[in-house]
């Protein structure tokens, strides 16, 4: 099989397809500049241009700093996606010109040869012309979990991955022509959506939009009745209408996701989709694997023990470890210490499987022979069945090599594993921050067992055996992985049921993984975790892949997400209330035909001071707050007695004032102040910083000479003040009993 020439290949259609880790520059600059309230605030601005004063006209430039901030931090975002993405990329083996090279998957061409070995993705659909035991998993395209073994004219679909074997096909189909041509894409998209956090965004905007249209209008009327001034009328209605949308809360969201991103790039975690952020803070169960997560990569061969002195042992280890030509770790390890004997040609090969857990070979004059783990090999009443597990119970990795033909063990084989310097400390991070975590392998229970004792888990001196497990009865599992936590000779299959049961529970789940065994419960978990130096199937299923193989980057990884949900939640209870403050006023405003009580300018100062520029900060502060469920009805526990007690306020300070609208700005002042008090809990020096500038630039704008002309304010009064201060202690009690105040 020489596969295609050189000017084969420059004749030949390529396998580009758009692949997109993020939206493209024009959609970016759609996105956050042709929104909805973009157009209202436009079509309000033009009215205050035309009919009012210029310095009533201040929120219109809201858009121009919305649209600017949001298009900035979505091109970082797009620009470390893109980076890391390309990172990420697997190369494609093929061969051309009758050697071997490794090219971007883009680059395929019709009719090239494809080379497979375990954990290679099927990036386009062809025809197999060569196996060597090779085994196919469909599951991600028909649900079936089952490896489909495969022979030279079967036909192999874009979206499988190889498990087991090696071999090679033809490619039939490539680029939109595939069948899966969109899988990859779609695995590392860049998205905003799907998630209880954006959803409940959404919910606001659609239901303020509703309520705005009509309170609007009715406020419009009420201005323009009862003022002989058309342009009074015009900015005062302008005015409630424009408090009443949260402007900058979509802008807000969008920003902490992106910088999200950013930060997690800069740490090497590539986020595949940002919706993982989310999962990322929820995660309250974490599955680990043991090889490759909790221990370094690769293995050291260790003792051979001889358990008949008639058998060619060397040699069958040699012969097996090189007879499969994508060895696994444990191949790998046994290869340095045995070089392939002269004379053992392989006739027939079985290779290696995480659901078999054992390999074989036939050669040529010198029998049948496999190479697995003892416990599913050899019989429990077999004397070397209990010394592999007392050598599993030091840690080590212990594999059996037999006489197929016999059925009898001719040696026991040891493998070195080092546990990651950084694991106990990451775990001790976990347990601090209440995440669960259940040590899932595929390794002999013992083994597990004392890795994880090692790793002072708790309860990790127990070990599950998943052979001993219920099969159909997802209760029963739920009952035994709530009670247990390190779990021995796991199957591909059952680690999905594992993730399914744990989410039966209400669990949050987290899963790690590297290998091709681990690609489905990845896929199921409610957050994917692939190590960097993992196979390609599994990255491409996950939503975060670290780069860098790094365990000690999940603490961070998930730091992050949860940085980005409570500080969302922070920032929607500030531009919420304002809303329903606004939405209040505006209703007693219009059915009591009444002059509305501040200006545009005025709500354009107090939400710079109180909202806008605090935003921004809480928006990207730290935090290790877990997220809950519950965002929608949180938020509006906070923002509606928040805003209906702001309401009052501002309306009585307003009336006894005597019409006084300073009187009304400081009211609103002082309570929103205090609101944003409130939000910014727990309090840090930083925070009591922002607060308090917050405040010093206000009372600089009622003392200023040129600010108070500019901003229309008076002198206010002390009945204002003691308004606010009554107001701001009946939002801590109502929010306080709503359950909803930060300690």
């Amino acid at each position: 099989m020489e596969g295609l020439t050189s000017a084969q290949v420059a004749a030949a259609k390529t396998n580009d397809v758009p692949r997109r880790t993020s939206r493209s520059l024009s959609a970016i600059i759609r996105a956050n500049v042709l929104t909805l309230f973009n157009l209202v605030i436009g079509v309000l601005w033009a009215l205050i241009l035309i009919f009012g004063e210029w310095q009533d006209s201040l929120f219109g430039l809201v858009i121009v700093a919305n649209a600017m901030i949001g298009i900035v931090q979505e091109l970082r975002a797009k620009r470390t996606l893109d980076r890391l993405a390309v990172v990420n990329e697997a190369p494609v083996t093929v061969r051309r010109d009758g050697r071997d090279q490794q090219i971007h998957s883009r680059h395929i061409v019709l009719g090239d040869l494809i080379l497979l070995g375990p954990g290679d993705r099927l990036l386009v659909d062809g025809e197999v012309v060569a196996s060597q035991g090779l085994e196919i998993d469909e599951s991600l395209l028909t649900g079936e979990a089952d490896p489909v073994r495969k022979q030279p004219g079967d036909q192999v679909l874009s979206g499988s991955f190889a498990v087991a074997g090696s071999g090679a096909f033809t490619a039939t189909r490539v680029g939109e022509d595939a069948y899966a041509a969109q899988l990859t894409e779609q695995a590392s998209a860049f998205s905003l959506a799907h998630s209880e956090l954006r959803d409940g965004v959404t919910k606001f905007i659609k239901y303020i939009t509703w309520l705005v249209i009509p309170i609007g209008a009715l406020l419009l009327y009420s201005q323009v009745r009862n003022d002989e001034d058309f342009g009074s009328a015009i900015t005062g209605a302008v005015a409630g209408i424009v408090t009443m949308i949260p402007e900058g809360l979509v802008l807000m969201t969008s920003i902490a996701f992106a910088v999200g991103v950013v930060r997690l790039g800069q740490r090497n975690a590539l986020v595949q989709e940002l919706p993982a952020i989310e999962g990322l803070a929820r995660v309250d169960v974490l599955c680990l694997d043991k090889t490759g997560t909790l221990t370094a990569g690769g293995m050291e061969l260790g003792e051979v023990i001889r358990l008949r002195d008639d058998a060619p042992i060397d040699d069958a280890l040699g012969a097996l470890a090189h007879a499969d030509s994508h060895p696994n770790a444990t191949a790998q390890a046994i290869q340095a210490g045995y070089a392939s004997p002269p004379g053992w040609t392989a006739t027939e090969l079985v290779p290696f499987s995480s659901a078999r857990k054992w390999s074989g070979a036939t050669f040529d004059g010198h029998g049948s022979w496999s190479l697995g783990a003892p416990d599913v090999l050899l019989s429990p009443d077999h004397q070397a069945y209990g010394t592999a597990a007392t050598l599993a119970a030091t840690g080590a990795r212990v594999i059996a090599l037999c006489r197929t033909e016999e059925n009898e063990p001719v040696a026991l084989i040891t493998l070195k594993q080092r546990i990651r310097p950084d694991a106990h400390e990451t775990l001790q991070y976990f347990a601090a921050q209440g995440v669960t975590v259940k040590v899932i392998s595929g390794d002999s229970p013992d083994a597990v067992a004392a890795i994880a004792t090692a790793l002072e888990i708790p309860g990790g001196e127990r070990a599950v055996d998943a052979r001993t497990l219920p099969p159909d009865d997802q209760e029963k599992l739920a009952e035994i992985l709530e009670d247990n936590t390190v779990f021995g000779r796991v199957t591909p299959q059952q680690k999905r049921q594992f993730v399914a049961a744990l989410q039966s529970r209400g669990h949050t789940v987290a899963m790690t993984g590297d290998g091709v065994n681990d690609v489905l419960a990845l896929k199921d978990a409610d957050l994917g975790i692939a190590m960097g130096a993992g196979s390609p199937a599994t990255k491409a299923v996950a939503q975060v892949v670290l780069l860098d193989d790094r365990f000690d980057s999940l603490p961070e990884v998930v730091a992050e997400g949860r940085r980005v949900l409570a500080n969302i939640e922070r920032v929607s209870n500030l531009f919420l209330t304002k809303t329903f403050y606004a939405i209040a006023l505006s209703l007693v405003v219009g059915v009591l035909g009444v002059m509305f009580p501040f200006a545009p300018r005025h709500s354009t100062l107090v939400n710079a001071l109180t909202i806008g520029a605090p935003a921004l900060f809480l928006a990207l502060a730290p935090t290790l707050e877990r997220a809950e469920s519950g965002f929608v009805p949180r938020v509006l526990r906070f923002a509606v007695p928040a805003g209906l007690i702001t309401a009052a306020a501002v309306m009585l300070s307003f009336w006894a004032g005597g019409g006084d609208r300073t009187s009304a700005v400081v009211t609103l002042f002082i309570v929103t102040w205090w609101i944003l008090a409130l939000v910014a809990r727990p309090l840090r020096p930083w925070k009591v910083l922002l607060i308090g500038v917050m405040a010093v630039l206000f009372a600089l704008a009622l003392a200023v000479p040129f600010t108070r002309q500019f901003f229309a304010l008076g002198a206010g009064g002390w009945a204002a003040v003691a308004i606010g201060a009554v107001a701001a202690a009946a939002i801590s009690a109502a929010v306080k009993l709503t359950g909803t105040l930060r300690t």
